[in-house]
């Protein structure tokens, strides 16, 4: 795997700066939804960026594409299917990315749900999934369905255990109040929320996570889990008949939830 660091902006959100192996000072940033935070890091760490990574639409994600541009003659890379500012190279399921003059390659998957085009960049051990997946939860379906949006999570859930996970915010410590409110003796959500809490406390980064460490804690991830199926049917007083509807309802839940 290869060193990612972040930069924060807004409230909660994270920028990634993913670094070449073979020459550290380059960089790819992924998500550049404000332009000031990533500049000042660039120069203050001496990194030289190659390429602009883009997963969705959203304003907090591409925000800052065109001012970077205005310092850097770089490529911008994101969604076919969506408006991405500046963007040079549209990209789909099944492309694969070679990023020029860097040892940095990508694979992309198309994951639809929290918007419609959304998609990730799988590669050097990690995975960038935007408002897709987050830790210990998931995104709000602003543009898709829970049908999109379950099976984009089953994707990103086949890949493997160890792969890193970085999205696009800091929402892991409320993500697992609801987590244990679903699944109270999930021993390892439990555990899991100690050592967030201490990181916040510091405040210290929680992410990357991993993939394994989602399909033992995240309930999106969970819907086939009888404790998250039971606790879900138990909350809307009737009986669902799919992995999919306890998906839609435990997305509806959390949509309400103030725990």
């Amino acid at each position: 795997m290869t060193s990612v660091l972040h930069v924060c902006a807004f409230e909660d959100n994270y920028i990634w700066l993913i670094r070449d192996p073979g020459a550290p000072e380059r960089v790819a940033i992924v998500d550049p939804g404000d332009a000031e935070p990533v500049l000042l890091a660039l120069e203050a760490q001496r990194l030289k960026p190659v390429a602009i990574l883009c997963t969705h639409h959203h304003g907090d994600h591409v925000g800052g594409v065109e001012e970077i541009l205005q310092h850097y003659n770089i490529p911008v890379y994101g969604p076919a299917r969506e408006r991405i500012p500046a963007l040079t190279h549209p990209l789909k399921e099944g492309d694969r990315i070679q990023l020029a003059d860097s040892d940095l390659s990508f694979s992309l998957l198309d994951v639809p749900g929290h918007t419609a085009g959304h998609i990730t960049y799988y590669g050097m051990g990690a995975v960038f999934c935007g408002d897709t997946l987050f830790s210990a939860g998931c995104g709000r379906l602003f543009e898709g369905t829970a049908e999109q949006m379950h099976a984009s999570l089953s994707k990103l859930a086949a890949l493997p255990e160890t792969t890193a996970m970085y999205c696009g915010h800091e929402y892991t410590e409320a993500n697992l109040r609801f987590a244990l409110t679903v699944e109270p003796d999930n021993h390892d959500a439990q555990a899991h929320q100690t050592q967030v809490r201490a990181q916040r406390a510091q405040n210290l980064a929680t992410l990357p996570s991993t993939i394994g460490l989602e399909r033992r804690i995240n309930p999106f991830l969970r819907s086939a889990i009888p404790s998250v199926r039971h606790a879900t049917e138990k909350h809307l007083q009737q009986t669902l008949k799919s992995e999919v509807a306890v998906f839609a309802a435990l997305r509806r839940w959390k949509d309400s939830f103030r725990g």
